[in-house]
């Protein structure tokens, strides 16, 4: 699935008065986002090899944000959703990737939200100690990841480094 932009109002607005200081490489990706145009065919017409860091600046700007797309419901609390690409659950926990697991919650929790959110996410990561207690911290987890812009647009590739270990 393609990740799409739209312009806000606030990005209609800044093409015809240019008055936000956008670089005119910013102003030019701006003028390519349509609502229609996937990241990977605005990468391939803007030639930007730093697309995302401007695609970052104009999303936390206001300029543009993600189009409207149906999210796929959220699984139930008893567990995860079937095919959510969990590895099997070993007979015997594993401590190095369970740590390994705590850990990659950690820090990208504490990266993407900041240091003191989600707190009772992390003390449940560590409280956890089974695979299966570890796994009910997923779908809170990748939430709070996607709340922000730069972990939405990192949510994917955070979201398969995670289930590696977990």
């Amino acid at each position: 699935m393609s990740v799409v932009f739209v312009k806000t109002p606030k990005g209609a607005d800044e093409l015809v008065k240019r008055g936000g200081g956008l670089t005119p490489r910013e102003r030019r990706i701006l003028i390519l986002i349509d609502g229609k145009r996937s990241v990977e065919s605005i990468r391939a017409m803007a030639l930007a090899d730093d697309l995302a860091r401007a695609l970052g600046v104009l999303e936390e700007s206001g300029y543009i944000v993600l189009a409207d797309s149906p999210r796929p419901a959220l699984p139930p609390d008893d567990g995860p959703a079937p095919g959510a690409g969990f590895r099997e659950i070993p007979a015997e926990p594993d401590p190095k990737s369970l740590e390994m697991a705590r850990n990659f919650i950690m820090n990208t929790l504490k990266t993407f939200c900041g240091p003191l959110t989600h707190l009772s996410i992390v003390e449940a990561a560590f409280a956890a100690r089974t695979h299966a207690e570890l796994r009910k911290q997923f779908v809170p987890w990748f939430e709070a990841i996607t709340e922000t812009g730069a972990g939405r647009r990192r949510a994917e590739e955070l979201r398969a480094q995670l289930l590696k270990v977990i």
